[in-house]
């Protein structure tokens, strides 16, 4: 069965209601419309729902606005305070905290390097507390950040080498943030998702690695990510919708030309992409134009959001004046 692929769990909440199921069995979701925003807020509860919508179980927080994708000065100020606040939610709360941040992805691939360039900009602090020998601090936590590189580069299993920091930083959270996949092409740099669950590095373009996650790294891992890219399956497949209705608008009703386009089923669609991609044996990957900028921006709100939410003295107008 065709199952377009996403990171997203507000899509994967969205694909069961396009089959018409409404409510499903230990899944809950809460829409809320903040300015120009709009905050979903997903939770797996359990097993059932796991199985359900494919995503493990935990809560899954996406802030879409098609802004983001030309943000001005304003709308990313505004974009890294709620972040701060959603990511504030559901951070554990403890004294002292010692926190990972982990850029996953290529720096040298453009939409795969949001991990990277955030991390490039978060603030980090470790040395600072090792070089004055502070055990804690009430304006700032201690917070150490790496940038791991991908297996194809490093030959190394990136939760190896997380586990690896993990062992000997006694740290209590970690902090992953990885570049998504959407299957749908409007939410591609419009969507930031929160997760509680963690995340399988690379599962955006199907080369999933061990999960960088609480049961394989022993401490809770939260996820923030944006869908950067979509493959050529789910794009033919929103294309082929789009051509459809189009169609359907200028065929005249009940006749066979427009009744074989209403019947044709999401199977048979699929087919048809497999048909057209096949002969290429190619797995294509697409983002749009003026990536550059988008990820420079979505870079420095997701390292603003961090830096606001987890060190408690810091607000905007220092992530503004002092780190970039």
């Amino acid at each position: 069965m065709f199952r377009p692929r996403t990171d997203l769990a507000s899509e994967a909440r969205e694909i069961h209601r396009e089959q018409g199921q409404e409510d499903i069995l230990g899944v809950s979701i809460d829409k809320e419309n903040i300015g120009d925003v709009l905050v979903t807020r997903v939770e797996v509860l359990d097993d059932n729902g796991a199985e359900a919508i494919g995503k493990p179980k935990g809560k899954y927080i996406t802030l879409e606005s098609s802004s983001l994708r030309k943000a001005d000065a304003d709308f990313k100020d505004e974009m890294s305070k709620l972040l701060a606040k959603e990511l504030k939610a559901v951070v554990p709360e403890k004294e002292n905290m010692k926190v990972l941040v982990v850029g996953l992805g290529n720096r040298d691939i453009t939409p795969d390097s949001l991990g990277p360039k955030v991390v490039s900009k978060v603030f980090v602090t470790r040395h600072l507390f090792k070089f004055y020998n502070k055990k804690g601090d009430t304006d700032i936590i201690e917070m150490s950040a790496v940038s791991p590189g991908v297996m194809g580069t490093t030959g190394l299993e990136i939760s190896e080498v997380v586990k690896g920091i993990i062992d000997n930083s006694k740290l209590d959270i970690v902090i992953a943030v990885d570049a998504l996949a959407s299957r749908k092409v409007e939410r591609i740099n419009s969507t930031i998702q929160i997760s509680t669950s963690g995340i399988k590095p690379g599962s955006g373009i199907g080369n999933e690695r061990v999960a960088l996650d609480e049961p394989n790294l022993g401490l809770p891992v939260i996820a923030i990510g944006v869908p950067t890219v979509v493959d050529a399956a789910t794009l033919t497949s929103d294309t082929i919708e789009l051509v459809i209705d189009a169609f359907s608008k200028h065929t005249k009703v009940g006749t066979k030309f427009y009744n074989m386009l209403k019947e044709l089923e999401k199977e048979e669609k699929y087919e048809l992409i497999k048909e057209v991609l096949e002969p290429y044996s190619a797995n294509i990957i697409v983002t749009p134009k003026g990536v550059d900028e988008i990820i420079a921006n979505l870079s420095q709100i997701i390292a603003n959001g961090i830096n606001i939410a987890l060190h408690p003295g810091i607000d905007l107008k220092d992530v503004n004046r002092y780190i970039h």
